[in-house]
């Protein structure tokens, strides 16, 4: 990794799922979300298809943190895809050892940009390719939000 300027230390989203995977970025200044591409998890044979685009992102944004949303039932507690998650975190890690990874609450998050989708009239189809994105956009809304409010109080 490069040394930052402290105005340029984006943070990389992702909304893993097991078919597609939601990626957001912040702005240079790091205060607002925006989603940037869906990944498909497996391309063919290749199962892990989606690795080559995140080091790419990686290399283009250069991200001081990467926030993976950790999916967790509604009273909080952890379920079989949050222990998929947490697994793939510990891979991330040991596999890029140089960045921090951080899990955040995605609650919520594909029910809320399926009904922002829903209320844009967008078409079946489309919401498809792009609820991801939106999603991955508001678990890292969500992390920027608290942090900020964190931050004031």
């Amino acid at each position: 990794m490069t040394e930052r300027d402290p105005a340029e230390n984006r943070v990389l989203a992702l909304d893993m799922g097991s078919v597609r995977i939601g990626v957001a970025v912040t702005d240079p200044l790091g205060l607002f979300a925006q989603g940037i591409a869906v990944w498909q998890v497996r391309e063919g044979s290749r199962r892990d298809a989606w690795r080559e685009r995140f080091e790419a992102c990686l290399a283009r944004y250069d991200p001081a943190l990467i926030l993976v949303g950790m999916p967790r039932r509604t009273d909080g507690s952890w379920g079989p895809e949050a222990e998929r998650i947490a697994a793939l975190v510990d891979d991330l890690r040991a596999a890029y050892p140089g960045r921090r990874f951080e899990t955040w609450d995605e609650r919520y998050t594909t029910v809320i940009a399926q009904r922002v989708l829903l209320e844009g009239d967008v078409t079946r189809r489309k919401r498809k390719e792009r609820v991801d994105k939106i999603a991955a956009a508001l678990i890292l809304q969500n992390w920027l939000d608290a942090r900020a409010n964190a931050g004031s109080a």
